[in-house]
């Protein structure tokens, strides 16, 4: 597979979200063959600038998550926009965890390898095994996304071939995995990753259409909303779809890399942070103060799809996952490729076949499960908590010793495990409890 160096495209994801970054294509988490190890001899460093850093990681932040913020907050309660606070500070300190741990050992380059550092080859595979898990999981939810968008703008659509009929948002699930299918047999994602660098201009575009539509197009903000400042019934649905926003820590590791001045990535961080909270932020209380407690779990879903506000909104929604799905879809399918090599074979046809299946799976999931908004807050919940709180303050712990730890750095520390621990246990019941309960709606 051709190598894409991190230093050399813009960095996108979800947040990874859209979270759909290249974070290392030059080998297989899982893979049997290994470039670079702690321990290694490091490779050379980068030369990207501060500027252009700030962009890829504020790309890597903006994610489809910003489409959940009202949700959220309709779930939350107003009080629970300073969990959304909360919740940025704690993932923009583990960053910085992350920083100190490449910093310790210049051989590290990824996530998996920090991993590696602190705990060895379990370390390892359980931090490849999260990653994995959250990028398939986001890939069914650009799946789950633009179904239901394309399903409001072409309502009643459906397809007879044969006995097998096809109608509303699993017709375009299909037809929508179908488009990307071929991106996801390209050897080289370059071009893709160019495409997905537009991620940031197309959040900020998302959140001034709703806006458009609210101040000019006559939506306005007389949504109705509860007036429980927070509701803790909802409290871990929002808290999930919140870390969701900031499932990044994977690209971490190759923003240090690629900086020229690698002193600056804690200013970089802050900066990368603090505009896509204003950016959440902002979408959170407008779309709450349009829609109230009515809100969708995704807000372009309420946009009036006749005004020219909402279409943009909504093509710029569906484009979004386009150019990330194979950036998602890519890595599990390498690690496949290289762990079941002696099975699969090596050839362009085994490849595709591979990356086609993976699709499928993902296909199969999205229709059977299309709650997007529970979706995202199980994946914030259970696998971001677990890559952007915990497994970077246990990394760090182990890395650098419990004992040369400052009473700061310790009650910090305690403090993120105890908050992950609680969103992980609550947010995962109470998505799962969601997500069977309107499994057992649709029977």
């Amino acid at each position: 597979m051709s190598n894409i160096h991190p230093k050399c495209i813009p960095i996108s994801v979800s947040a990874w979200s859209d979270c759909a970054v290249p974070m290392s294509y030059d080998v297989p988490l899982l893979g049997a063959q290994e470039v670079t190890r702690p321990g290694k001899a490091p490779q050379d460093d980068g030369n990207a600038s501060f500027v252009r850093t700030c962009l890829n990681g504020t790309n890597g932040l903006a994610g489809v998550g910003l489409l959940s913020m009202p949700y959220a907050l309709a779930e939350g309660g107003w009080l629970s926009l300073a969990l959304l606070a909360a919740v940025a500070a704690t993932c923009w300190y583990t960053g910085l965890l992350l920083g100190r741990c490449m910093a310790a050992d210049q051989a590290i380059r990824t996530y998996p390898d920090i991993g590696e550092r602190a705990f060895g080859r379990r370390g390892r595979l359980v931090v490849s095994a999260f990653m994995y898990a959250e990028l398939y999981l986001v890939a069914i939810g650009f799946l789950i996304l633009d179904g239901d968008n394309l399903d409001k703008l072409f309502p009643g659509a459906s397809v007879r071939m044969g006995p097998v009929s096809l109608a509303g948002k699993q017709l375009f699930v299909v037809l929508v995995a179908l488009m990307v299918a071929p991106t996801t047999w390209l050897r080289s994602l370059g071009v893709l990753a160019y495409v997905s660098a537009a991620g940031v201009f197309a959040s900020v575009a998302i959140v001034l259409s709703v806006l458009w539509a609210a101040a000019v197009d006559g939506v306005g903000f007389s949504g109705r909303g509860t007036t429980t400042p927070l509701r803790l019934a909802g409290l871990p649905t929002a808290l999930g779809l919140y870390t969701f926003c900031y499932c990044t820590h994977a690209v971490f590791p190759t923003l240090y890399t690629s900086m020229k001045q690698k002193s600056q990535f804690p200013k970089m961080l802050a900066i990368c942070f603090v505009l896509c909270t204003l950016n959440y932020g902002s979408m959170a209380v407008l779309g709450y103060l349009m829609y109230g407690d009515s809100v969708q779990s995704q807000v372009t879903l309420n946009l009036p799809a006749a005004r020219l506000s909402s279409k943009i909104a909504i093509y710029t929604t569906v484009v979004m996952p386009f150019s990330k799905y194979a950036l998602v879809v890519t890595p599990i399918a390498v690690a496949i490729e290289e762990r079941f090599r002696g099975v699969v074979g090596e050839g362009a046809v085994a490849s595709v076949a591979v990356r086609t299946l993976l699709v499928l799976s993902t296909v199969v999931v999205a229709i059977a499960l299309p709650f997007f908004g529970y979706l995202m807050a199980l994946v914030g919940s259970l696998l971001s908590v677990c890559a952007c709180m915990l497994l970077p303050c246990l990394c760090y712990v182990r890395i650098f010793g419990a004992t040369s730890l400052t009473a700061s750095e310790t009650a910090a520390i305690i403090g993120i495990l105890m908050l992950g621990l609680l969103v992980a246990i609550t947010g995962t019941y109470s998505s799962l409890v969601q997500i069977i309960h309107e499994l057992q709606l649709g029977v």
